[in-house]
């Protein structure tokens, strides 16, 4: 070997050293920590992979792969996974959704996919997920954001946590995610997708990103050092915005009108986003006008979102409009047996071999059922449909109001669902030649009295 290779595999085993100590000194990684770490087969998810395997250890790690058989070559990304996964001695998960409608947003539907059926692998096994984001895509993020959506928060980009979700590889390029796969010996594949001008994400990345290397070659790693700035003066902000608020879900009219426009804006936003649950885009916006509502007897203004300001003598506050049923606390049904579930009464009784809804093979369940409400990111395998789908979906499709789903009976046995009432039965439990005895399971409205598949959504 010439000292310039030598000199060279020096290097190599110092960056891929490098790489993976700042990830685990930045702790979203850790050792014997559960991880389901989002595998595409690109070079960054193979990247995440492997580092994930060598903090947290192969018994930690699993990965999910989502196969949405788009495009000619999903199905060798995903064979492509599962023999990159059986290399480090990860488990590998596979999930393989189908539209139900062409309609909507693609990229959307595909994220929605993907972030619920990790969500309901990492509840079960108490997990993280890491997805493999890296610097360029934060660059992506902001820019994208700044262009259709004009609020400081647009400029803050993705957190390295958000939730359940991690990001461990914020802060490196894909040059060098690239380069650790080559020094790994890791190979990953391309998604030509990513070259096509129909995504606005990729018009950025082949048009404007290159625009501003153009103006300054360090235009990336400066969006990027912007974020991180931004992302430690909100946490200054949300302090002031705490203090404004003591403590509280609501404000004097008169106290926000006394606020620096700022601060009045960021208090109207946070509110806003505790009714909505989640972001309320554009409330900040409407701040003026929620500020100019009456103060005597009640004034309401909606301000988009499905959510609503209200002032009730001098007081502001918000609420989502169509707030959903709060879902009833889970309970516990012996086979056979009978529990209360909100207001209705769900029963199991076993009788012989006959299909049916709410039918189930007695012999493939366990000794107690769970009766729980829908969860977001539900999914489960319906009887007479292929592959599994979302238990939203399946809502959708049987029209039941979004305000009444958890209200639905959702049944369990193992962790797995089995039925859910009035709406579909598991294929994995269903009844078959072979069945011997069968567990019925049927909703009895409690205030009527009378026997239903399900409680009425009306």
């Amino acid at each position: 070997m010439s000292s310039s290779e030598r000199s060279l595999g020096r290097h190599t085993v110092a960056m891929t050293s490098d790489l993976l100590r700042r990830v685990r000194d930045e702790g979203l990684l850790r050792a014997s920590s559960p991880v389901v770490v989002l595998l595409s087969g690109g070079r960054d998810s193979t990247c995440l992979l492997d580092i994930a395997v060598r903090i947290a250890g192969p018994q930690a790690v699993s990965a999910l792969h989502v196969n949405y058989g788009l495009r000619e070559g999903a199905e060798g990304d995903e064979r492509h996974c599962a023999v990159l996964c059986e290399r480090l001695s990860v488990h590998l998960d596979v999930h393989r959704p189908r539209r139900l409608e062409e309609r909507g947003n693609l990229q959307a539907w595909a994220r929605d996919e993907r972030h619920g059926a990790a969500a309901q692998i990492a509840r079960a096994r108490g997990a993280d997920v890491a997805a493999g984001h890296t610097a360029a895509d934060q660059v992506e993020t902001v820019l994208y954001r700044l262009a259709s959506s004009p609020s400081r928060r647009a400029l803050l980009g993705m957190r390295p946590r958000d939730g359940l979700l991690v990001r461990p590889l914020l802060s490196f390029t894909r040059e060098q995610t690239a380069g650790y796969c080559r020094a790994r010996g890791l190979e990953w594949r391309d998604d030509p997708t990513n070259e096509s001008h129909a995504f606005a994400r990729n018009r950025i990345r082949a048009g404007l990103v290159p625009a501003l290397e153009a103006v300054h070659p360090a235009a990336q790693a400066n969006v990027q050092a912007l974020a991180v700035i931004l992302g430690e003066e909100a946490a200054v902000l949300d302090e002031l915005v705490e203090r404004a608020l003591a403590g509280r879900h609501t404000i004097r009219l008169r106290r926000l009108r006394e606020l620096p426009v700022a601060l009045r804006r960021l208090v109207v936003q946070r509110l806003a986003d505790e009714a909505a649950g989640g972001l309320a885009p554009g409330a900040a916006r409407r701040a003026d006008e929620i500020g100019a509502l009456g103060e005597h007897g009640t004034a309401e203004l909606d301000i988009g979102g499905g959510v609503r300001a209200v002032v009730q003598y001098g007081v502001l506050r918000f609420e989502r409009l169509g707030v959903p049923l709060a879902a009833p606390a889970p309970a516990v049904l012996k086979i056979p047996g009978a529990v209360r579930f909100g207001d209705c009464e769900v029963r199991c009784e076993l009788g012989p071999a006959a299909a049916g809804p709410g039918v189930l093979d007695r012999a493939a369940l366990g000794s107690e059922l769970l009766v729980r409400g829908w969860r977001p990111g539900d999914r489960m395998a319906p009887l007479g449909l292929l592959g599994t789908k979302s238990v939203q979906d399946l809502f959708a499709a049987r029209r039941v109001p979004r305000r009444h789903r958890s209200r639905v009976p959702v049944v369990e046995s193992g962790g797995e669902i089995a039925w859910v009432a009035g709406v579909a039965t598991s294929e994995r439990f269903k009844v078959t030649d072979e069945t011997v005895q069968t567990a019925r399971l049927s909703v009895r409205e409690r205030r009527t009295g009378a026997r239903a598949g399900a409680p009425s959504p009306s």
